[in-house]
């Protein structure tokens, strides 16, 4: 495994209470609530999510080390999830971007602990083309970072985002299993296209989420579907905390215990949420 971030926040205040513990969370939001939220916001968070909140969670059940997913109720308004990642070494995260951002910004970015793009169109007006000339150009430029995209979309767009990263050359994270279609499930063309690109070996899924699923049994079946195809290689686990609109309904123990139901090896629970996602986001 590689070696972890140093500094003096490089590791958790609280040892793990076993090796089950996940070692690192890759899908989590901060935010307060005084941003400047996007007027096509879904969800007006009740309280604050900071990252010393976020922190002491992690702590508390023996996580070591996070990855921000860059949260789309605040657009491209990431300073703050920038300085969090400037004060705390154990923490990684995303950012949305507009195709324009040139090279040196990117760069700095990267400096201060970036590590990929989010592209999250479900619920967005106008959803942009991926393969028009200057998104040929920002996807050009995560690629020659060593960066990766991250996606949340409706299922029938899925198979679209999924060609685009491919033609690209990009690394991609999809989140929270695919988010296949509630009645369809696994059988669903989304889910199908996420399979095969598993298959193809630059793709990998978040089993995140479960809570939003139509129910635990589906979102057990979705996870099992994935790790049939994917083993514990393509596959990295995220809380989804503070748990947007299920606040007060969720709790961070509740999501260790989905993975447990979902992955019932601890070997693989293991790779799953420590070794892969150790190689995917903290290798450089």
């Amino acid at each position: 495994m590689p070696q972890a971030p140093s500094g003096a926040d490089a590791k958790p205040a609280a040892a793990a209470p076993d090796r089950d513990t996940p070692l690192v969370d890759t899908h989590f939001h901060l935010y307060t609530r005084d941003m400047p939220i996007t007027d096509w916001a879904w969800h007006q968070p009740p309280e604050d999510a900071t990252a010393e909140q976020f922190l002491s969670v992690m702590d508390a059940h023996g996580v070591g080390f996070g990855v921000v997913a860059a949260a789309s109720l605040y657009g491209d308004y990431h300073d703050y999830t920038i300085r969090s990642l400037r004060r705390h070494p154990r923490l990684r995260g995303t950012v949305f971007l507009r195709p324009e951002t040139d090279l040196y910004t990117m760069e700095r970015m990267k400096a201060d602990g970036i590590v990929g793009i989010r592209l999250f169109f479900r619920r967005v007006p106008n959803p942009p083309d991926l393969r028009s000339a200057e998104y040929r150009l920002l996807l050009r430029r995560v690629r020659d970072l060593g960066w990766h995209v991250h996606t949340l979309v409706a299922s029938p767009m899925l198979p679209e985002v999924i060609a685009a990263m491919e033609q690209a050359g990009v690394r991609l994270v999809i989140d929270h299993m695919g988010h296949p279609d509630p009645e369809q499930g696994v059988n669903c063309p989304g889910f199908r296209a996420m399979l095969a690109a598993i298959e193809r070996g630059r793709t990998w899924v978040k089993l995140s989420g479960g809570f939003r699923a139509k129910s635990p049994e589906a979102a057990r079946a979705h996870a099992r579907a994935l790790l049939a195809v994917a083993g514990g290689e393509r596959l990295v686990w995220g809380s989804d905390w503070p748990f947007a609109s299920f606040e007060g309904q969720v709790s961070y123990a509740d999501t260790i215990a989905a993975l447990h139901d979902w992955v019932p090896d601890a070997a693989l629970r293991r790779q799953i949420t420590g070794d892969t996602p150790m190689r995917l986001y903290f290798a450089e």
